[in-house]
């Protein structure tokens, strides 16, 4: 599903966001992605759906080259994946069902169906109550909830999370994790940058570790960080 060879990385004054990243994502795994701030967690996921391209290398989504693509396929690519960015990138002075339906209208979607399917949504999340508030008067996890139900709507392929849980209390990050989960066992290819270690514990995934822009471990869910006794 998600494939990186050779990928390298270079901002300007040629700082290495990236170096030499060799990494495969099969399709329907759940990944954590982990490391200090600055390791190169965002930059790797920006390059997944498409934000930024690798100076080196290439990035394979679904069988896609898209390194290769053209400025107008890459949007045509983001429509099979969601996306939950660490600072949300929601339309504040939209409603919580405007901001969850619109990732249905650029798919083409009937009116009635999008009503449908994103108030469905919205109560999985539990916060169809809110539904015709603005955004910019919900709580920060109120938000989230927002952002993923966004990102899930269209039930993507694949899912990709800047630090989710940022500023949640411990039943919030369960419950979004959970989400998660239930995401991941309907089909969907997840990936989840954090540096919270409780959620990775909690989740008993894969785990790829980054640190000054390269990947300096990689361990299998049954031994993914966490105790065992947990």
């Amino acid at each position: 599903m998600i494939q990186l060879h050779n990928v390298s990385l270079t901002y300007q004054q040629d700082a290495s966001a990236l170096n030499n990243i060799e990494l495969k994502i099969g399709k329907g795994e759940f990944v954590f992605l982990t490391g200090p701030s600055g390791a190169g967690k965002t930059s790797l996921l920006r390059l997944l759906y498409g934000a930024l391209t690798p100076n080196r290398g290439q990035v394979l989504i679904d069988g896609q080259n898209i390194t290769r693509m053209s400025a107008s396929q890459i949007p045509l690519l983001r429509r099979s994946i969601g996306v939950v960015f660490q600072d949300f990138k929601l339309l504040q002075n939209r409603t919580v069902f405007e901001n969850v339906a619109i990732a249905l209208e650029v798919l083409g979607w009937g009116r009635a169906d999008i009503g449908k399917k994103t108030m469905h949504m919205l109560k999985q999340m539990g916060i169809e109550s809110k539904y015709n508030q603005v955004t910019q008067r919900l709580s920060g996890g109120e938000q989230q909830r927002v952002a993923l139900a966004r990102a899930l709507v269209n039930d993507p392929k694949i899912l990709l999370a800047d630090e989710p849980t940022g500023n949640l209390d411990d039943a919030n990050k369960n419950q979004i994790l959970n989400i998660f989960k239930e995401a991941n066992i309907r089909g969907t290819t997840v990936v989840v940058a954090t540096h919270d270690r409780r959620l990775i514990e909690q989740g008993h995934k894969r785990l790829v570790t980054l640190n000054k822009g390269e990947i300096v471990e990689q361990v299998e869910k049954e031994t993914a960080g966490y105790d065992q006794a947990v």
